[in-house]
C-alpha cells in the first residue's frame, strides 16, 4: 500500500513539474511575440517619421586593399595580467625572508619586531583559518590564495593556515608546510606569520597577520 501511494506522489509531483514547465514555456513564448510586435511597430514608426528615402549615389573611392589590425583585447590582457600577478610561484626563495629561529617567522620589511613578537604571543585573535590536509600542492596553492582575498575583503586580521605536520605524507616530511611559508612571502597583503602555538595547532600550523 506504502509504494502505491509513494508512485501516486511521484505521478503527481511529476504532473506538477510538467504543468509548470509548460506554463513557464508560454510564458516565454507570450514575451517573445510581444518584442516581436513592439520592434515592427518600432520599425513602422520610423519609416513614417523619416518618409520616402533613396540610396547615395556610388562614390566612386576605391576600396583599400589594406587589413584593418585585428582589435586589441585589453579587457583580456588585464585579465591575465591580474592573474600573473596573482599566481604563486614554487620556485620562489623564501629562506633568505625568514627569520634564523627553529620558527621561522617572517615579517615584511618595515614591519617591527614588536609586530611579530606580538604574532607569537597570540595578540590577535583568530578570526579564520584554512585546513590544507589532503590537498595536493596545486589545490592547496589554490585554495590558499582564494581564502587570502576573501579574508581581506571581510576585513580580518589574523587567520590561520594548517598546512598538518606531515604524519601521513611520505618519510613522514611535511610537504606542504615549506611551500606554504613561500607562497605567503608573495602575497602582498601578508605582513607577517610566524609558527602557530601549541594551543592552536604548533608546528602544524602557521598565524598570518594581514594588512588593516
Amino acid at each position: 500500500m506504502s509504494g502505491t501511494i509513494k508512485d501516486f506522489a511521484s505521478l503527481k509531483a511529476l504532473r506538477a513539474k510538467i504543468k509548470a514547465q509548460e506554463e513557464a514555456r508560454k510564458t516565454i513564448e507570450a514575451e517573445r511575440v510581444r518584442r516581436e510586435k513592439e520592434c515592427r511597430h518600432d520599425s513602422e514608426l520610423f519609416r513614417r517619421s523619416i518618409g520616402e528615402v533613396a540610396p547615395l549615389p556610388p562614390s566612386n573611392k576605391a576600396e583599400s586593399s589594406i587589413p584593418r589590425p585585428l582589435p586589441i583585447p585589453l579587457k583580456h590582457l588585464a585579465d591575465e595580467q591580474a592573474a600573473l600577478e596573482e599566481s604563486l610561484s614554487d620556485e620562489f626563495n623564501v629562506d633568505t625572508l625568514l627569520d634564523t629561529d627553529h620558527e621561522l617567522s617572517y615579517a615584511r620589511t618595515g614591519i617591527s619586531s614588536d609586530i611579530l613578537r606580538k604574532l607569537r604571543r597570540g595578540h590577535w585573535v583568530i578570526q579564520g583559518q584554512l585546513d590544507l590536509h589532503g590537498m595536493r600542492r596545486e589545490e592547496a596553492r589554490e585554495a590558499l590564495a582564494e581564502f587570502l582575498r576573501n579574508a581581506v575583503k571581510r576585513g580580518q586580521r589574523c587567520v590561520r593556515i594548517i598546512h598538518g605536520k606531515g604524519l601521513g605524507s611520505i618519510n613522514k616530511e611535511p610537504v606542504l608546510k615549506s611551500k606554504v611559508r613561500s607562497w605567503l612571502v608573495q602575497k602582498e597583503e601578508v605582513i607577517a606569520f610566524c609558527q602557530a602555538r601549541a594551543a592552536d595547532g604548533g608546528s602544524g600550523a602557521l598565524v598570518v597577520l594581514l594588512k588593516a
